[in-house]
Protein backbone atom coordinates (compact mmCIF):
# COMPACT_ATOMS: atom_id res chain seq x y z
CA UNK A 1 0.00 0.00 0.00
CA UNK A 2 1.18 3.56 -0.67
CA UNK A 3 2.12 5.35 2.54
CA UNK A 4 -0.52 7.94 3.52
CA UNK A 5 0.29 11.59 4.03
CA UNK A 6 1.98 11.83 7.41
CA UNK A 7 4.28 14.27 9.24
CA UNK A 8 7.83 14.42 7.90
CA UNK A 9 11.15 15.25 9.51
CA UNK A 10 12.87 18.62 9.35
CA UNK A 11 15.53 17.63 6.79
CA UNK A 12 15.13 18.70 3.15
CA UNK A 13 11.59 19.82 3.89
CA UNK A 14 10.68 20.90 0.38
CA UNK A 15 11.93 17.67 -1.16
CA UNK A 16 10.15 15.54 1.43
CA UNK A 17 6.92 17.50 0.96
CA UNK A 18 7.30 17.13 -2.80
CA UNK A 19 7.76 13.36 -2.57
CA UNK A 20 4.82 12.87 -0.19
CA UNK A 21 2.38 15.06 -2.11
CA UNK A 22 3.44 13.62 -5.47
CA UNK A 23 2.92 10.08 -4.15
CA UNK A 24 -0.53 11.03 -2.81
CA UNK A 25 -1.50 12.41 -6.23
CA UNK A 26 -0.16 9.45 -8.19
CA UNK A 27 -1.84 6.95 -5.85
CA UNK A 28 -5.17 8.77 -5.99
CA UNK A 29 -5.18 9.68 -2.30
CA UNK A 30 -5.46 13.22 -3.65
CA UNK A 31 -7.81 12.46 -6.57
CA UNK A 32 -7.95 14.23 -9.94
CA UNK A 33 -9.79 17.54 -9.73
CA UNK A 34 -9.55 17.83 -5.95
CA UNK A 35 -8.74 21.26 -4.52
CA UNK A 36 -5.51 21.40 -2.52
CA UNK A 37 -4.77 24.10 0.03
CA UNK A 38 -1.20 24.71 1.06
CA UNK A 39 -2.12 25.41 4.70
CA UNK A 40 -4.14 22.21 5.00
CA UNK A 41 -1.39 20.13 3.38
CA UNK A 42 1.20 21.75 5.63
CA UNK A 43 -0.84 20.82 8.69
CA UNK A 44 -1.17 17.21 7.54
CA UNK A 45 2.55 16.97 6.87
CA UNK A 46 3.58 18.77 10.05
CA UNK A 47 5.38 21.48 8.08
CA UNK A 48 5.26 25.21 7.62
CA UNK A 49 3.52 26.53 4.53
CA UNK A 50 6.71 27.62 2.73
CA UNK A 51 8.09 24.16 1.75
CA UNK A 52 4.61 23.00 0.77
CA UNK A 53 4.18 25.99 -1.53
CA UNK A 54 7.57 25.25 -3.07
CA UNK A 55 6.55 21.63 -3.59
CA UNK A 56 3.27 22.64 -5.22
CA UNK A 57 5.15 24.94 -7.59
CA UNK A 58 7.31 22.00 -8.66
CA UNK A 59 4.24 19.79 -9.06
CA UNK A 60 2.67 22.44 -11.28
CA UNK A 61 5.76 22.21 -13.50
CA UNK A 62 5.28 18.43 -13.62
CA UNK A 63 1.65 18.90 -14.65
CA UNK A 64 0.22 17.25 -11.53
CA UNK A 65 -1.43 20.36 -10.11
CA UNK A 66 -2.73 23.53 -11.69
CA UNK A 67 -3.29 26.89 -10.08
CA UNK A 68 -5.77 29.59 -10.93
CA UNK A 69 -4.58 33.02 -9.73
CA UNK A 70 -6.73 34.48 -6.97
CA UNK A 71 -8.76 31.29 -7.00
CA UNK A 72 -7.49 27.81 -6.05
CA UNK A 73 -5.00 25.07 -6.74
CA UNK A 74 -6.28 21.67 -7.73
CA UNK A 75 -4.96 18.28 -8.72
CA UNK A 76 -4.89 18.22 -12.51
CA UNK A 77 -7.71 16.12 -14.01
CA UNK A 78 -6.62 13.05 -15.96
CA UNK A 79 -6.22 14.11 -19.59
CA UNK A 80 -5.25 11.01 -21.58
CA UNK A 81 -4.06 12.89 -24.65
CA UNK A 82 -1.63 14.97 -22.58
CA UNK A 83 -0.41 11.88 -20.76
CA UNK A 84 0.16 10.12 -24.08
CA UNK A 85 2.20 13.11 -25.29
CA UNK A 86 4.35 12.82 -22.17
CA UNK A 87 4.71 9.06 -22.69
CA UNK A 88 6.03 9.60 -26.23
CA UNK A 89 8.78 11.81 -24.82
CA UNK A 90 9.55 9.40 -21.98
CA UNK A 91 9.77 6.51 -24.46
CA UNK A 92 12.35 8.46 -26.45
CA UNK A 93 14.31 9.18 -23.26
CA UNK A 94 14.35 5.51 -22.26
CA UNK A 95 15.44 4.52 -25.76
CA UNK A 96 18.30 7.00 -25.43
CA UNK A 97 19.17 5.57 -22.02
CA UNK A 98 19.27 2.08 -23.54
CA UNK A 99 21.47 3.27 -26.40
CA UNK A 100 23.87 5.04 -24.06
CA UNK A 101 23.78 2.62 -21.15
CA UNK A 102 23.33 -0.94 -22.43
CA UNK A 103 26.92 -1.24 -23.65
CA UNK A 104 28.20 -0.07 -20.26
CA UNK A 105 26.06 -2.38 -18.13
CA UNK A 106 28.03 -4.53 -15.69
CA UNK A 107 27.23 -8.02 -14.44
CA UNK A 108 25.94 -6.42 -11.23
CA UNK A 109 23.68 -4.15 -13.28
CA UNK A 110 22.20 -7.13 -15.10
CA UNK A 111 21.70 -8.94 -11.80
CA UNK A 112 19.90 -5.88 -10.43
CA UNK A 113 17.62 -5.81 -13.47
CA UNK A 114 16.82 -9.52 -13.18
CA UNK A 115 16.09 -9.20 -9.46
CA UNK A 116 13.82 -6.22 -10.14
CA UNK A 117 11.98 -8.20 -12.80
CA UNK A 118 11.47 -11.09 -10.39
CA UNK A 119 9.90 -8.66 -7.92
CA UNK A 120 7.84 -7.19 -10.75
CA UNK A 121 6.53 -10.60 -11.81
CA UNK A 122 5.64 -11.56 -8.24
CA UNK A 123 3.87 -8.25 -7.68
CA UNK A 124 1.86 -8.62 -10.89
CA UNK A 125 0.74 -12.10 -9.89
CA UNK A 126 -0.20 -10.83 -6.43
CA UNK A 127 -2.05 -7.83 -7.85
CA UNK A 128 0.24 -5.49 -5.88
CA UNK A 129 0.31 -2.44 -8.14
CA UNK A 130 2.55 -0.32 -5.92
CA UNK A 131 5.20 -3.03 -5.75
CA UNK A 132 4.96 -3.69 -9.49
CA UNK A 133 5.49 -0.06 -10.42
CA UNK A 134 8.35 0.30 -7.91
CA UNK A 135 10.09 -2.76 -9.35
CA UNK A 136 9.55 -1.49 -12.89
CA UNK A 137 11.15 1.83 -11.94
CA UNK A 138 14.10 0.01 -10.33
CA UNK A 139 14.71 -2.03 -13.46
CA UNK A 140 14.71 0.90 -15.86
CA UNK A 141 16.72 3.05 -13.43
CA UNK A 142 19.74 0.83 -14.13
CA UNK A 143 20.03 2.06 -17.71
CA UNK A 144 19.18 5.63 -16.75
CA UNK A 145 22.07 5.56 -14.27
CA UNK A 146 24.45 3.95 -16.75
CA UNK A 147 23.59 6.53 -19.41
CA UNK A 148 24.93 9.20 -17.06
CA UNK A 149 22.90 11.99 -18.65
CA UNK A 150 21.42 14.28 -16.01
CA UNK A 151 19.14 16.09 -18.46
CA UNK A 152 17.73 12.78 -19.64
CA UNK A 153 17.10 11.61 -16.07
CA UNK A 154 15.52 14.92 -15.08
CA UNK A 155 13.12 14.74 -18.02
CA UNK A 156 12.06 11.20 -17.14
CA UNK A 157 11.59 12.12 -13.47
CA UNK A 158 9.48 15.16 -14.38
CA UNK A 159 7.15 13.40 -16.83
CA UNK A 160 6.80 9.90 -15.40
CA UNK A 161 4.47 10.70 -12.44
CA UNK A 162 1.69 11.85 -14.78
CA UNK A 163 2.03 8.64 -16.78
CA UNK A 164 1.97 6.54 -13.62
CA UNK A 165 -1.28 8.18 -12.58
CA UNK A 166 -3.03 6.94 -15.70
CA UNK A 167 -1.34 3.55 -15.48
CA UNK A 168 -2.73 3.12 -11.98
CA UNK A 169 -6.20 4.01 -13.21
CA UNK A 170 -6.20 1.23 -15.80
CA UNK A 171 -3.64 -1.32 -14.62
CA UNK A 172 -4.13 -4.69 -16.31
CA UNK A 173 -2.48 -7.86 -15.04
CA UNK A 174 -2.29 -9.21 -18.59
CA UNK A 175 -0.18 -6.24 -19.68
CA UNK A 176 2.05 -6.71 -16.64
CA UNK A 177 2.66 -10.37 -17.47
CA UNK A 178 3.65 -9.41 -20.99
CA UNK A 179 6.14 -6.92 -19.62
CA UNK A 180 7.93 -9.66 -17.65
CA UNK A 181 9.13 -11.32 -20.85
CA UNK A 182 10.17 -8.00 -22.35
CA UNK A 183 12.13 -7.13 -19.21
CA UNK A 184 13.93 -10.48 -19.50
CA UNK A 185 14.87 -9.68 -23.09
CA UNK A 186 16.14 -6.26 -22.04
CA UNK A 187 18.33 -7.78 -19.34
CA UNK A 188 19.62 -10.38 -21.84
CA UNK A 189 20.54 -7.60 -24.28
CA UNK A 190 22.43 -5.74 -21.57
CA UNK A 191 24.22 -8.94 -20.53
CA UNK A 192 25.61 -9.31 -24.06
CA UNK A 193 26.09 -5.56 -24.67
CA UNK A 194 23.67 -5.80 -27.59
CA UNK A 195 22.76 -2.13 -27.78
CA UNK A 196 20.46 -2.44 -30.79
CA UNK A 197 18.44 -5.19 -29.09
CA UNK A 198 18.24 -3.17 -25.88
CA UNK A 199 16.91 -0.13 -27.76
CA UNK A 200 14.42 -2.22 -29.75
CA UNK A 201 13.14 -3.97 -26.63
CA UNK A 202 12.82 -0.69 -24.75
CA UNK A 203 10.82 0.70 -27.67
CA UNK A 204 8.57 -2.36 -27.59
CA UNK A 205 7.96 -2.00 -23.84
CA UNK A 206 6.92 1.62 -24.19
CA UNK A 207 4.97 1.09 -27.40
CA UNK A 208 2.81 -1.45 -25.57
CA UNK A 209 2.09 1.13 -22.88
CA UNK A 210 1.35 3.78 -25.49
CA UNK A 211 -1.13 1.43 -27.12
CA UNK A 212 -3.01 1.21 -23.82
CA UNK A 213 -2.95 4.98 -23.42
CA UNK A 214 -4.35 5.38 -26.93
CA UNK A 215 -7.21 3.06 -26.00
CA UNK A 216 -7.87 5.27 -22.97
CA UNK A 217 -7.74 8.31 -25.24
CA UNK A 218 -10.34 6.77 -27.55
CA UNK A 219 -12.58 5.93 -24.60
CA UNK A 220 -12.27 9.48 -23.28
CA UNK A 221 -12.97 11.01 -26.67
Amino acid sequence: MTAPLAPVGRVLLRDQALARIRAAIVSGELPPGSVVKDAALAARLGLSVAPVRAALARLADEGLVEAKPQSHTRVTPLRPREVRDAAVVVRAMHELAAREGAGRATADDVATMRAANERFAAAVEAGDLDAALAADDDLHAVLLDRAGNTALTATVERLTPAIRRLERARFAAAHGRGSVALHDRLADACATSDVDAAVATTREIWTALLSELEETDDDAG
